[in-house]
């Protein structure tokens, strides 16, 4: 009988604190659209972007062009010139791949970009929502707008405005 007692009011100790404990949630995506700086960044990416492909595609272009003419002329080259030719299409093929590697891998120009834009704005975020949660006593942040296992929520709990406000952006 003690041993049940004790084990209820273990249980009801337990259940009472997660009823005291605050849970609200952002939605990043929504904050990041009403962030001038965000989108000021993200079209600077775009732009960045669409040059390293527009290079990237060029080489490839070329290669497919060498690859062409070789096809084309194969039948009137000898030996040691189609070998030459074939090695000249493989070195630039190679010269396309490492560019591509270069601009999009994952320790890429892009990727060094997208650090340095978008990051510190991330950042600004993360602390405005620390700061938000230390003063409103919130025990829990959740992010709708990458959390997979957040089914439903209710509006009254989003505090995206509040960090929108916290970072001086106004909020809606």
């Amino acid at each position: 009988m003690r041993k049940l007692l004790s084990t209820f009011i273990i249980a009801f100790a337990f259940a009472t604190a997660a009823l005291a404990q605050k849970t609200v949630f952002v939605d990043t995506e929504y904050i990041l659209k009403n962030i001038p700086a965000y989108e000021a960044a993200n079209d600077q990416l775009n732009t960045i972007s669409k040059k390293y492909e527009d290079e990237v595609k060029a080489k490839y272009q070329e290669v497919e062009k060498l690859y062409d003419t070789y096809r084309n002329e194969s039948v009137f080259l000898t030996n040691d010139i189609k070998v030459q030719r074939e090695n000249e299409i493989v070195q630039k093929e190679q010269e396309a791949k490492k560019l591509q590697q270069e601009y999009f891998g994952q320790d890429g120009e892009l990727f060094k970009q997208r650090e340095i834009l978008i990051k510190p704005i991330q950042e600004q975020i993360f602390n405005a929502i620390s700061q938000l949660a230390q003063e409103k006593s919130y025990s829990a942040v959740w992010d709708k707008a990458s959390s997979a296992g957040l089914m439903f929520s209710d509006k009254s709990l989003d505090i995206s405005d509040a960090v929108l406000a916290k970072l001086g952006y106004g909020g809606k």
